[in-house]
């Protein structure tokens, strides 16, 4: 699946990008992202299918157990659930 950022999110981040605070524009709460967290976000551009963001984040985090997919697809479908991101309608690399 191609997943794109909301159409109705605002987002701010630290300048290292390594910290961001998203806010879907009909929820109360906000949502602040860290270290892997905020690195998908980051990859989630409407281009990249869930296989590249895998790979792209074992590329960089280790991944010994095994379970970064796993928890690749919850952390996805937790955005998905508070409408963060949204399929793409894209398979374009």
């Amino acid at each position: 699946m191609v997943w794109k950022r909301g159409g109705l999110v605002a987002e701010v981040r630290t300048e290292s990008a390594g910290r961001v605070a998203l806010l879907h524009l009909d929820a109360t709460q906000p949502v602040v992202l860290d270290g892997t967290a905020a690195a998908i976000w980051e990859l989630i551009d409407g281009r990249r299918d869930q296989s590249d963001v895998i790979a792209e984040l074992e590329a960089t985090f280790e991944d010994a157990a095994g379970q970064l997919a796993h928890q690749v697809d919850g952390f996805l479908a937790g955005l998905e659930a508070q409408h963060l991101i949204e399929a793409s309608g894209s398979s374009e690399q």
